[in-house]
Formats: C-alpha cells, structure tokens, sequence
C-alpha cells in the first residue's frame, strides 16, 4: 500500500528494533518498533496528519487526564489542533518496549522526548513564542496494522511551566470547565477499580539476583506504593540511579528517589497502586528495560505536595520505563501529569465552595 512511504520515512532513530511477526501488517513493517516509529514520523515530522485514518481504529479510545477521544476522527481533529498551536513539534523517539504477539495484539511503551515551540494559541492561553522540550509515554495496543487502544501521558506541568504560563492559574482555569461526560465516567470507573482490587499486601523481595525482570518490576512497584516499604528503594537502585520524572526533573542517587515516592505517599493519603501492564526487552547493556503502565487513586490528604490538602479524590495514570543493568535498576523514566491532579484539586476546592 503506498502512502508515500519513501518520501515520509521514519527519521534515524537511536532506538533498535527486535524482530517480530507481523500478521495483519503491511508488509513495508518489518517489525512492531518499526511500524511505531514509521507512523510516528509519517504523521507528525511528515505533517501527512490523514494517515491517522489509517492507523487509528475507527472507535480507538485514546485515555489522557485531560480528555478523552473516541475513533480515529477525533485522533485526526486532535493532532491537527496541537499542530496549529506548535506547528514545528517533532518527536524523538527515546525508547520503545513491547509486548503481546501480532494475533492478540501488540502492547507498546513508547517514550518520546518532544520539542515544539508555541506559535498559537492553545488550551492553556495565547501563544507565548517560547520552546519547550518535554516527556511522553503513549502506551498502544496494536492489531491488524492499527492502533486499537492508546493511554498517553504527557508531562503538562513541564510544558506550561516552560511555555511561561502560572501553572496553578492554567489548572484553576481547566477546573472551572466543565468536565468531559467520558473523562468523568471513566475517572469513576477508574477510582472503583483500584480501590476493590488492590491490597497493601506486600511482595517477596526478588532481588537483584532474580532473572524476572518483570516480576522484579512488579513487586518493588507493590511493596514501594501499596506496602509502603521505601527502603526496597535502596536494594533495588544502583548508588548513581536515575529517575527522570515530572517537572522536567532528573533526581539522582537512592536518597533523592526515596524521597519522590515519600513525598507522593505522603500527599495522596489512602493510595492505592494498580500496575495495568507490564512487558520487557533486553537492552544493549545485557539488561532489561521494563515498562509498566500503572494507576493511582487516594486522596489529596497531605500537605507535601499542591498546597493545602482539599480532600479531593485523585485519578493518576503513569507510565514508567526501568533500565536494569547488572540486576539494579540504573536509569527509570516516571511520566505521569501533574497539571492534571491540580486541576482535580481546584475543582473539589470550587465544588466546596459552590
């Protein structure tokens, strides 16, 4: 099938693919890392925004905290949108870690760094000519050559801050909007899940001697969060671990990780965390990157983060990529938007004061 393939080809990627079967696929695909990055650079590099028709199903959902669309229509409307506020954004492909198969689907962790400069206006305010350079993690699931379902996470924070927006104003704004009718039903849906499905039960150690990677992953995520053991933090990190992370933050060393899960915990009281999914790939180190796409639901209960505590009900959706080198976890990629637990908390706040 030609779509102009050769002129609109994916850019030279650091990432490498890992040969796949491809049931289903065109057959220019030559692997799922390839058709990811391919289509990524074809739609958006390429400016060629109609082939999201092609490769978005018709009633794909896309899940953010900010929205949620429905079908590649929406997806195509979107993209469109972003390009007429940032018209020069590219999207460099960091990593892509996958799992599943070709006939149930695959599930891809794709980690992007992207750069754009704001040249129109958009949902934060009027354009501000100034460029930012930002985190995403889109999570898909891919069937028959299209994209089926698809969790993104942006770091919103970073892009208003950097944009030169008060951030805090940006949320109280979004707040006083009315909430998307799906967004609303699906944060609902959400909260009801992980609080009746997930327990403090805490984990076995596997360590670092442990040949699971995933089942590594898993238990330290469930013993830091739901069993509240951050010490697992300093048997599980190398002493120069990195944690790049919301905020355009790159913390560094067991204490300073340590003390971004404490001061989450300590702010969303009554948390509960859900990882949603979890695959892996050897890395060019002789180790594992791991992705996880995960939940969190409590409360804003505490004052380390986001100013007084409002009680309001937070929904978190995150997505993590661990680099796990020698057994320890080296390097972690943590996205999730913080622009939108503002926005969850100044909205109870406005509810409470109606």
């Amino acid at each position: 099938m030609d779509r102009m393939q050769h002129h609109f080809d994916s850019a030279p990627s650091k990432v490498k693919s890992h040969k796949s079967p491809m049931a289903g696929f065109d057959d220019e695909f030559t692997d799922i890392v390839d058709y990811i990055l391919r289509i990524t650079y074809r739609i958006w590099e390429g400016k060629q925004i109609g082939l999201c028709y092609d490769y978005y199903s018709d009633d794909c959902p896309v899940y953010t905290m900010s929205g949620i669309t429905i079908g590649a229509e929406e997806v195509t409307q979107n993209t469109l949108s972003t390009l007429a506020s940032f018209p020069d954004r590219t999207l460099q492909a960091e990593n892509v870690v996958w799992g599943g198969n070709d006939i149930d689907g695959y599930h891809t962790s794709h980690l992007i760094k992207t750069s754009m400069t704001n040249l129109g206006g958009s949902d934060m305010g009027p354009a501000t000519n100034m460029e930012t350079t930002f985190l995403v993690i889109a999570h898909c699931i891919v069937k028959d050559n299209k994209i089926i379902e698809e969790w993104l996470v942006r770091d919103n924070y970073a892009l208003a801050e950097e944009l030169g927006f008060d951030v805090h104003q940006v949320a109280r704004e979004k707040a006083a909007i009315p909430i998307q009718q799906r967004l609303k039903d699906w944060n609902q849906s959400e909260l009801n899940r992980v609080q009746q499905s997930v327990t403090h039960e805490r984990q076995p150690f596997l360590g670092c001697s442990s040949d699971d990677s995933e089942g590594f992953i898993e238990a330290l995520l469930q013993n830091i969060w739901n069993a509240r053991l951050l010490g697992d933090v300093f048997q599980s990190y190398s002493n120069d671990a990195l944690l790049h992370c919301s905020r355009n933050q790159t913390l560094k060393g067991r204490e300073e990780i340590a003390a971004f899960y404490a001061q989450i915990i300590g702010t969303v009281t009554q948390l509960k965390f859900s990882h949603d999914y979890c695959c892996s790939r050897p890395n060019d180190n002789g180790g594992q990157d791991v992705a996880v796409r995960w939940t969190i639901t409590g409360n804003h209960g505490g004052a380390g983060l986001y100013g007084e505590p409002a009680g309001a009900p937070l929904l978190i959706l995150g997505e993590s990529q661990f680099r796990i080198i020698d057994g320890l976890i080296a390097e972690e990629w943590t996205i999730f938007d913080e622009l939108s637990i503002l926005v969850q908390i100044y909205r109870a706040r406005l509810n409470i004061a109606d």
